[in-house]
């Protein structure tokens, strides 16, 4: 995905906006938009035999002309349609109707991963069955379809499909049912809501099917359960052997994001379809701006996929370093922002001063002649204002002709401004990062010898280039290293907290790798996604929030196989209290958009360590009863409940809910004067009898942190413990934010909670 083009894959690290869909024309000139209906179920009149029934009539009493786009009976109860706005208000005041919501687009946020996480198969064995309930879990993947053919969907010493799975495999343009086996059980697309608004799907440029034209798909369902792929790397680049997460799971792919976007009523849709196929894991690498849970289809879709045992992972998007910039931030989801891997392609930018820059590439061709050559900066050879962009036409040939060209980075994509230096006759690109990307280096499969350089070299390059009178330059490709330190880091592209829906529900949840992630990639596009691009390759490397959250979602369906019984809750519970946040020297994890310690809003609980999570002694739960208290303590209305939770619900006026007391594994305060705040905690074991004491860490001398009780003993496995925090604080002493960490340990087991407190 590009930022112009949805294939180009570096679309990953643009800022990703919440849409209002554009609207249709109708031929009394009232414009139409698509439209979410949320019914109450249990208010259909007797004299109707299904529920689709009385959706129609109850649609035909404002439009004769309107018809269901979808009815949904999973993910919510209701259709999509689309209506005038006059229709719409119209039709919120027939019986039954809870709310009419417009639909929102979303968009995409777009191997060494197992061996960093310690996932090395051969000594793992004895943390993850093998066999059995491990091939039992299915993973269900919503986003642009799949390669069927990729080496990653073989099933290769698979037994037969899980007679639990109630999906099936759709055939349409490029596709036929018979592409699924025994690894790939299910795939399906969902174009209704798409096409309502856009028109048909241009056939000539994506299927019209579950197969994958874009390339984003295939790497984010191969991350997270891709078979295991001797020999795999990009273009010679991170060779070695690829697979997922849980390379033991089956999959199943949702098409919901076509070239112009991923519709709401698409997406509830899949949701609803994946529920009833009986998915144990879902995951969304999608998301959009913000608004409140039951405005929010992804939510409310995954609010009913938790009460059904189905574990939701979401990317937490790429609009970081800035602050309230998540996505997906309701607590039955969980949330993954991305952190680096050890692994890097260094590629170095060799100046005529002697001066040499190291950078970053995947360029894999003919290396550039072995002297200097001319070297230009792109705003002096350009007519255009933004000259220095290297937009497409922006540059002079004969200023360009035979050069290394220097490019900034930012509104286009990256691989884009190669193609364009190299269209322009350039014969290499010194790519120089500004302060919107500072230090973070991301590699590209560039057209042309390349690299990308930080903030800082890119400074010091363009004085060279500007001031020399004679500038020269080469860039040197030098492949791939490991072991790089330190590592990880936190992406500077991933979101960061506070939660601007909800501030005291601490997010992101935690972080995995997202930065130059290989897996598995479509053969309709070449690795940059650009039109211009004829390579094909089966494997990419790619980065963003959308490769971080497949790899939890593999995870959490490795826990499932592990520990069948455990909830959605419990398994993000035992990522999240088991996760990093310091390296072994005992430092703390740097965020590369600062060059300084990351804190709780940029990565959560930590990173996620995987083998650890498989024994996390004891875990924090959660059932849908305590989700519809967090939704009384945000004051929802029974109205705005039932669009959540699908279901008449009424707050017991008699209790006090608190968002403070739902039972998360991580603790956000917002302080709004001086005085004592209180949280209370139940833990469950699930490490059998133990005595845990608690170790309390803060930052800030403003806060006093106590715990009571301070030691919790279990004599048996699945018993309950309850604990209150007390934040007494001295609002004189502080302003801004400060964190912490509360750890619970019985000497085997480290149980970690992240503590954010924010003075408002």
């Amino acid at each position: 995905m590009s930022s112009s083009s949805f294939l180009s894959s570096t679309a990953s690290f643009f800022l990703l906006i919440l849409y209002l869909l554009g609207s249709s024309q109708v031929s009394d000139g009232a414009q139409q938009s698509t439209y979410i209906v949320h019914m109450a179920k249990s208010q259909m009149p007797s004299s109707y035999d299904l529920h689709s029934l009385w959706y129609d009539s109850s649609l035909r009493s404002v439009s004769e002309s309107a018809q269901l786009l979808y009815t949904y009976n999973n993910a919510i109860h209701g259709f999509s349609t689309r209506l005038t706005p006059e229709e719409a208000d119209s039709l919120m005041t027939q019986p039954g109707v809870i709310s009419v919501l417009p639909e929102h687009r979303y968009e995409l946020h777009t191997t060494r991963s197992p061996l960093f996480l310690g996932l090395d198969e051969h000594n793992n064995a004895d943390l993850f069955p093998q066999t059995g309930a491990s091939s039992d879990v299915v993973v269900g993947v919503l986003d642009t379809g799949v390669w069927p053919e990729s080496k990653s969907f073989s099933d290769n010493g698979f037994g037969p499909v899980p007679s639990t799975w109630k999906g099936g495999c759709e055939a349409g343009t490029n596709f036929t049912a018979s592409l699924c086996n025994r690894k790939l059980i299910g795939a399906r697309f969902f174009a209704r809501g798409y096409e309502a608004t856009m028109g048909p799907v241009d056939e000539s440029k994506e299927s019209r099917s579950p197969r994958d034209d874009d390339g984003h798909g295939t790497h984010t369902s191969s991350t997270a359960a891709g078979s295991v792929v001797e020999g795999a790397s990009l273009l010679g680049f991170a060779s070695g052997t690829a697979r997922g997460m849980d390379p033991r799971a089956r999959v199943a792919v949702y098409k919901v994001c076509w070239l112009g976007g991923c519709f709401s009523s698409d997406i509830l849709a899949a949701i609803d379809q994946a529920i009833e196929d009986n998915v144990n894991v879902l995951s969304m690498s999608l998301g959009g701006g913000m608004s409140d849970y039951y405005r929010d289809g992804v939510a409310i879709g995954a609010f009913a996929a938790m009460e059904r045992g189905i574990f939701v992972s979401c990317s937490a998007g790429n609009a970081g370093p800035s602050p309230y910039s998540l996505s997906n931030v309701a607590p039955w989801i969980t949330t993954v922002g991305a952190g680096t891997l050890d692994r890097d392609f260094p590629a170095i930018a060799i100046l005529g001063n002697g001066k040499n820059y190291s950078g970053v590439s995947l360029f894999k061709g003919d290396a550039l002649p072995d002297k200097l050559l001319p070297f230009i900066y792109a705003g002096n050879a350009s007519n255009a204002t933004n000259g220095n962009l290297c937009m497409t036409g922006s540059l002079i040939p004969e200023k360009v002709k035979g050069k290394i060209v220097m490019c900034d980075r930012g509104v286009n994509a990256r691989v884009q401004k190669g193609d364009v230096v190299k269209a322009a006759g350039g014969v290499g690109m010194i790519l120089a990062n500004t302060a919107a990307n500072g230090e973070e280096l991301v590699a590209d499969a560039h057209m042309l010898p390349a690299t990308t350089v930080g903030e800082k070299a890119g400074d010091i390059i363009r004085r060279y280039v500007l001031t020399d009178p004679n500038p020269t330059a080469s860039v040197l490709i030098q492949g791939t290293v490991v072991n790089v330190q330190p590592s990880p880091v936190v992406a500077a592209f991933s979101s960061r907290g506070p939660n601007s829906i909800t501030p005291n529900i601490l997010k992101p949840d935690l972080i995995a790798p997202g930065v130059n992630i290989l897996a598995a990639w479509t053969g309709a596009a070449g690795p940059t996604g650009l039109p211009s691009d004829p390579r094909r390759v089966g494997f990419n490397i790619i980065s963003g929030t959308s490769m971080s959250c497949p790899h939890v979602s593999g995870l959490a369906a490795l826990l499932k196989s592990a520990h069948p019984e455990w909830s959605p809750a419990a398994i993000r519970s035992a990522l999240m209290t088991t996760a990093y946040r310091s390296y072994k020297d005992g430092k703390p994890i740097l965020d590369i958009a600062t060059g300084k310690p990351s804190t709780a809003f940029d990565h959560g609980a930590g990173y996620v360590s995987p083998t650890i999570a498989t024994n996390p002694g004891l875990v924090y739960d959660l059932t849908t009863v305590d989700y519809l208290g967090f939704l009384c303590a945000l004051n929802y209305t029974s109205s705005q409940i039932r669009s959540v939770s699908r279901r008449n619900f009424t707050c017991d006026p008699s209790k006090t809910h608190s968002v403070a007391d739902l039972n998360y594994p991580s603790f956000a305060v917002n302080v709004d004067g001086s005085g004592a705040y209180k949280y209370t905690r139940t833990v469950t074991s699930v490490g059998g009898a133990g005595s845990y004491k608690v170790k309390v860490i803060s930052e800030s001398t403003a806060v006093k942190i106590s715990v009571a009780p301070a030691v919790l003993n279990f004599k048996e496995v699945n018993e309950k413990k309850s604990y209150t925090v007390t934040f007494t604080v001295d609002s004189s002493k502080a302003s801004g934010s400060s964190f912490g960490n509360i750890e619970w340990s019985d000497g085997k087991h480290v149980v970690g909670s992240p503590v954010a407190i924010t003075w408002t």
